[in-house]
């Protein structure tokens, strides 16, 4: 049996987290690798071929990050290598209870990974399902963002596109911009899988039913809203509907915890199975995940 094929593009960096008595644990993460990450242990390799596209840099870091990618199981091939760039880099630090992340960017590779799209559109070329984020969106610049969009547009007749929001303000140059953007990749896409909180920030969505509302208006088949310990809010066969989110008696640390649910989500529901038993899936997944340090959990 041919496998499907499962890409993942954005940006992985390197993360520095806890800092208690200035000691710091260094790890690998981002957003849309988290997805692949966990993707990939959910599925069976006789099944799902995973590709992760992004840029590198030529520095030992950057050898660390596509190494560790290859040991996850992961097809590296499609990662570009650019000399004289680096990855970008993150602190998670706590601060009163709440989490606080410190990044640095200005000379990540991966910002250029659209300025060859004769190199990117190869890389995407073949993909059963395409697999992205705002973060993938919100760090190129706005002629290359633009560029890649419009290349995103003949893909989606071909493939199914999943797509999170995962809005981070400060990465973008303006609302306008930000608003844009998404609501162009999401109407192209079969799948949204977006936070309501950061969709009540930027579109001014009352209730995750309203965030359901302006995609469905947007042509998107599937829809569901993550609303941390709230209950998740679906659209699916046209219907709109809502499933309640287990407790969790202790959080330890709730990086990643959209990511996983994410990547449990589309591994269930890409196998036959229904939108409420990939929700379940996707909250036993997540629920795990924040009751330990770090993103990537077995």
């Amino acid at each position: 049996m041919t496998p499907h094929h499962f890409v993942a593009i954005g940006e992985c960096m390197i993360e520095m987290s806890g800092g208690a008595g200035d000691q710091w644990k260094l790890g690998i993460a981002g957003d849309t690798l988290n997805t692949a990450w966990h993707f990939r242990n959910a599925t069976p390799a006789d099944d799902w071929h995973i590709r992760y596209v992004t840029a590198l840099g030529g520095d030992r870091y950057s050898d660390r990050i596509a190494q560790f990618i290859s040991d996850a199981g992961i097809d590296t091939r499609a990662i570009r290598r650019l000399s004289g760039k680096r990855p970008g880099l993150y602190l998670i630090d706590q601060e009163g209870g709440d989490r606080v992340f410190t990044y640095w960017r200005e000379n990540s590779a991966a910002r250029n990974m659209a300025d060859d799209l004769t190199a990117l559109a190869s890389a995407l070329n073949g993909a059963d399902v395409l697999y992205l984020s705002g973060i993938t969106l919100a760090i190129l610049a706005p002629e290359r963002r633009a560029a890649f969009i419009d290349l995103l547009k003949p893909l989606s007749e071909r493939t199914r596109i999943a797509f999170d929001p995962n809005i981070r303000p400060a990465l973008w140059e303006s609302e306008e911009a930000c608003k844009a953007a998404i609501s162009s990749v999401a109407a192209m896409s079969e799948f949204i899988l977006p936070s309501f909180d950061d969709e009540a920030a930027l579109f001014g969505d009352h209730s995750p039913e309203e965030t359901v509302a302006r995609y469905r208006d947007l042509g998107v088949r599937e829809v569901v809203v993550k609303n941390a310990g709230n209950p998740c809010t679906f659209l699916s066969e046209d219907q709109v509907k809502t499933i309640a989110t287990p407790q969790v008696s202790k959080i330890v640390d709730a990086t990643g915890a959209g990511d996983s649910f994410n990547a449990a989500f589309l591994a269930t529901r890409l196998s036959g199975m229904g939108c409420v038993d990939a929700i379940r899936a996707g909250q036993a997944l997540s629920a795990k995940v924040i009751q330990t340090h770090g993103a990537l959990v077995v």
